[in-house]
């Protein structure tokens, strides 16, 4: 049991949403410092996260039968809660991150707490007690991954338990106070069929890019921030058939593949001494040791895209990474920019034929105006024309106008271009069918 739980229970009241009750956040400090007051700590410190929760909610429970509080039942429970939140969890986003609505939890500063929920921000009525408490919560979630923040290390990434990133930043880099980014997934991983529920991807283009993954065409997925790239790799990652070997590279573990082999490796940062970085290239290289049938990048952000091309060059095909983007061309130059800062003696026509060779689709998606997800748009790779990579698209959605509720309605479409891919699905015994070249559904 760490001892920082603890001290937060003989140091500092509990926290709780604000609230205009100006009785209800009386009663909060009253029964804190009364329970303070009745409990040993020496003899909770040897005490498990679940038994201590039994025992703290059993103190509250007579606590609050003894003592005469103007405070309503469901309060009452409120309480407890928040209390318990604040002495075992952390504080007042304890709830947040047990909402499976909630995809984003954003403090800025001790004042203010916005939430993403079906993509849209949202501000909350939590905040917390001063900066002190929320500096308190930030490193009580740093130093259980073994990490610290102060003013010499004022930046921190790390993962939570339940896989959810976590970013904070502090003074002096902050200038207002700590800020904490936390990008949370859910317990549920999102399958195919929710992506076709959700109007993001077509079933017909979900079984194409099925047939793509399983005939081994190297995959970028493209997109901006929260366009749902990770959830898109996701799914086509489950098309890859169970007999394959896959290694996963990730800077934060996010992938969850279902398949029976599967290697995951995880970038490590650098020690409080700043040494012993592993960076996502040492993995990409490390894992064409490993005998892997495919690879799949989380995403490549530097030189490591470099090895990922020369592996998808030398017979390591299937594999599948994101890039943030704003269109497919836009993630062809960003690769192409990433390979030249590594490999700054080779001229740009080389660096574009080895992508050419290296890439066959880019799937473009992006999060609309009214916060739904959406593939926008598929891109094959079909070679060079003269220094020039050529591309064609192949399916997109053509976003025709907003209705009055604010939702994006449009059309997915094909765009009668007979995809030079074809011949290589038939090769593995799948055939596209002729109706997708005329495929067009409204949403």
């Amino acid at each position: 049991m760490s001892h920082s739980i603890l001290d937060g229970l003989a140091k500092s009241p509990a926290s709780t949403p604000v609230r205009s009750d100006n009785a209800y956040l009386k009663a909060l400090h009253e029964v804190h410092g009364e329970l303070v007051r009745r409990v040993d700590l020496a003899s909770l410190r040897a005490l498990s996260s679940q038994d201590l929760e039994s025992e703290l909610r059993r103190h509250l429970t007579d606590l609050l039968r003894n003592r005469d509080i103007p405070l309503p039942s469901s309060e009452r429970v409120r309480l407890v809660e928040d209390v318990i939140n604040e002495i075992v969890g952390l504080g007042p986003i304890e709830r947040l991150l047990h909402d499976p609505g909630v995809t984003d939890i954003l403090i800025n500063t001790e004042e203010t707490v916005y939430v993403e929920r079906a993509g849209k921000l949202e501000r909350t009525n939590i905040r917390f007690r001063d900066r002190a408490h929320l500096m308190h919560v930030i490193d009580r979630i740093v130093s259980a991954v073994g990490r610290r923040i102060d003013e010499s290390s004022p930046m921190v990434d790390a993962r939570l338990s339940d896989g959810s990133r976590f970013n904070a930043i502090i003074p002096p880099l902050a200038l207002d106070g700590p800020l904490v980014s936390i990008r949370r997934f859910g317990a549920k991983p999102i399958t195919r069929s929710d992506l076709v529920r959700l109007n993001s991807v077509p079933e017909p283009i979900l079984l194409l890019l099925e047939a793509c993954v399983k005939a081994k065409l190297n995959i970028l997925v493209s997109g901006g921030t929260g366009s749902g790239k990770t959830t898109l790799l996701n799914v086509l990652s489950s098309f890859i058939p169970d007999d394959e070997r896959i290694v996963t590279i990730e800077d934060a573990a996010e992938l969850r593949l279902q398949q029976p082999h599967v290697c995951r490796l995880e970038t490590r940062p650098r020690n409080l001494e700043g040494q012993g970085e592993i960076v996502a290239r040492d993995l990409v290289r490390n894992s064409l040791r490993m005998r892997p049938d495919r690879i799949i990048v989380g995403e490549i952000r530097g030189v490591e895209v470099i090895d990922m091309l020369q592996a998808m060059n030398t017979g390591h095909e299937g594999s599948i990474s994101t890039v943030h983007s704003n269109s497919a061309r836009h993630a062809l130059g960003r690769v192409q920019t990433m390979v030249g800062l590594g490999m700054g003696n080779l001229p740009g026509p080389a660096i574009r034929e080895m992508m050419s060779d290296a890439l066959d689709l880019i799937v473009h998606v992006h999060r609309l105006q009214d916060g739904h997800r959406r593939l926008v748009s598929i891109t094959e790779v079909t070679g060079m024309e003269g220094d020039v990579i050529s591309t064609q698209e192949i399916f997109r959605f053509r976003q025709r106008t907003v209705d009055p509720e604010g939702r994006v309605r449009g059309t997915f479409e094909s765009t009668g271009i007979r995809p030079a891919f074809t011949a290589r699905l038939e090769m593995h015994g799948m055939k596209l069918p002729s109706s997708m070249l005329s495929f067009s559904q409204e949403v």
